[in-house]
């Protein structure tokens, strides 16, 4: 090898989800609908946070980042996997594949950040209600928000940096829909084993750390005992919405990092519940499980109706 230039691939190819023309056809099918559904519910989110006035509150803020996170995870995954569906050689350029990498991974780390954010808001609005503006204020939202991304930026970059000066000189084949670091180190002409570590180190326990830090929260505000059980059954509707966001975002992240070099190729499907079910349930779930949401979505259809018909 002359120089680091002459070992990086230009390209490698992505293997897939499927061989055959007919699942391809229903998997084409099904994202699209995912990704749309991503689209609107999301941005749907954003526009009523935005134009109702009882919908400015901190919560409804970081939602509003949340779906806005949720639209960009899914848009540098599913269109790609869309178009590859329908394309018999799949390849991704080396620049294209390493910024999938990094836009994955930072948007990931602002999540986490976020979901954390938000279960210390439902921390403070259930067990210090009286303090809860004082605390939750417009600027240290805000600084969640930064928080988030400038934690993801770090968060991608610690990887980032070692994977690009390794040697890509031999297979190029990706067993997968998309790059990401476990899989792509395994094609490095290299002994990956300390790479591996510092992703699973990274990315893995990151991972597993946050998602038992938030289950763990959620469980003392549930059986905080300063009030009352009818109190705490109304909180838990809230929170409920929070959980099942929670847990279908971090445990397929856990699977996929804790031990990302022992995996088996069906686990390749796992990113599908990050990057196209979760951010097309999360409208769902929150509009649902939300009296506020709920009341907001009237109050917009109303008005649509009224500016339509009247």
């Amino acid at each position: 090898m002359d120089g680091q230039n002459d070992s990086l691939a230009s390209e490698f190819v992505l293997l897939g989800l499927s061989s055959s023309w007919e699942t391809k056809i229903f998997l084409i099918l099904i994202f699209s609908l995912l990704y749309l559904g991503i689209i609107l519910g999301n941005l749907f989110i954003v526009f009523s946070v935005i134009a109702n006035s009882h919908l400015h509150s901190p919560m409804y803020f970081q939602l509003s980042n949340l779906s806005l996170i949720d639209v960009g995870l899914s848009t540098t995954t599913i269109p790609k996997m869309i178009s590859d569906l329908s394309n018999e050689y799949k390849v991704i350029s080396f620049q294209g594949c390493m910024t999938q990498i990094c836009c994955i991974h930072i948007m990931v780390g602002a999540e986490m950040v976020l979901l954390t954010a938000m279960a210390f808001d439902r921390h403070t609005a259930i067990c210090k209600p009286l303090h809860y503006l004082n605390i939750m204020s417009p600027k240290r939202c805000v600084l969640f928000v930064i928080t988030g991304w400038v934690t993801g930026l770090i968060h991608a970059m610690s990887q980032f940096a070692f994977v690009i000066n390794l040697p890509f000189c031999g297979p190029n084949k990706v067993d997968s829909s998309y790059c990401d670091f476990p899989r792509i180190i395994k094609l490095a002409y290299t002994d990956g084993a300390m790479f591996e570590f510092l992703v699973a180190a990274n990315s893995g326990f990151m991972s597993m750390g946050n998602f038992f830090l938030l289950i763990l929260s959620y469980i003392f505000i549930t059986f905080w005992k300063r009030f009352s059980r009818a109190f705490l059954s109304k909180a838990f509707v809230t929170l409920s919405a929070c959980i099942t966001v929670v847990v279908l975002f971090f445990i397929p992240c856990t699977f996929l990092y804790v031990w990302p070099f022992l995996i088996s190729s069906t686990d390749k499907y796992l990113f599908l519940a990050d990057f196209a079910i979760t951010p097309a349930l999360n409208p769902v779930i929150y509009t649902l499980r939300n009296k506020d949401m709920k009341i907001a979505t009237q109050r917009l259809f109303k008005w649509n109706y009224y500016v339509r018909f009247c």
